[in-house]
């Protein structure tokens, strides 16, 4: 073992011996320590930057998104034919749509631990049965203020009626939003009394839950929609892509900063008597 890592060390040095130069007065002379060091460092650093460069560049294709329904309106919300890809889902995210139907206060629940300009509230959580159709689309309606006791739920009201809802497409995701550590079946939802407040939500567990055919899509109410929201604040792409571009730029910097380190650490002065022994050789 000892033969090997002497070994590996001595062709190591051989190495950083062979990318040895000098500069007129200065020599570049790279230590061990400092090309591992180098070696490292630099990729990650671009790979973090990389990835918040990216994390960007999603946020701008979501914010191009936006515009896009601010100028062309609302689309009208896709009603499923019950054929296997009959909606792709990615193609509707973050989009404005439009749909006209009832609420089911029956199955609609609280949505815990959802903050608002630092106070701790609710969302709530709504299915819309749409018109002429069996089907329902979720609606979350907005935050809510809880009270100083958790477990004394806040009142509000739902509308009766016909609505029509604004709003922008909102597809949760699977791997935050979770009913449970596991999906409940639908046989199993017959002996179980509805929950009213979610510490998480999944769309699929839902579907499980309920006697009625639900979109794997949700709906955001639209600030400007009267169709009994709540305090809507829902954050806007555009609002971190700087933030994300700021921190890719950092990462970058420290990359650059990092070699041009090692650069000048690597530069030493040549003295007098290692002039002549490098004249020598």
């Amino acid at each position: 073992m000892s033969h090997k890592t002497s070994k590996f060390n001595r062709e190591t040095t051989s190495m950083i011996k062979a990318i040895e130069f000098r500069l007129h007065r200065y020599i570049f002379k790279p230590s061990l320590v400092g090309v591992v060091s180098t070696l490292i460092c630099i990729p990650l650093f671009i790979n973090f930057g990389l990835w918040q460069y990216n994390k960007a560049q999603k946020k701008i294709t979501i914010q191009a998104v936006y515009n896009h329904a601010e100028i062309n309106g609302a689309l009208q919300f896709p009603i499923s034919t019950n054929q296997p890809r009959d909606i792709d889902v990615e193609d509707w995210k973050y989009k404005k749509v439009t749909v006209t139907g009832v609420y089911d206060t029956q199955y609609q629940f609280l949505l815990d631990n959802q903050v608002e300009a630092d106070r701790v509230g609710f969302h709530i959580i709504t299915p819309l049965k749409i018109e002429k159709t069996n089907q329902y689309v979720l609606v979350n309606r907005g935050w809510i203020l809880g009270n100083d006791t958790h477990t004394n739920l806040p009142i509000f009201n739902t509308p009766v009626g016909l609505q029509t809802v604004v709003g922008q497409i909102w597809v949760p995701s699977k791997k935050i939003f979770s009913l449970e550590a596991k999906t409940i079946t639908a046989d199993q939802n017959k002996n179980e009394a509805w929950k009213f407040v979610w510490q998480y939500m999944n769309i699929d567990d839902y579907q499980h839950r309920v006697p009625f055919s639900v979109s794997d899509m949700a709906i955001k109410l639209d600030p400007a929609s009267q169709a009994g929201g709540f305090v809507r604040n829902w954050q806007v792409a555009a609002e971190r892509i700087t933030t994300h571009m700021g921190y890719a730029y950092q990462w970058f910097g420290f990359a650059l900063a990092t070699l041009l380190i090692f650069i000048y650490m690597s530069f030493s002065k040549i003295r007098p008597e290692e002039n002549a022994d490098l004249n020598a050789k």
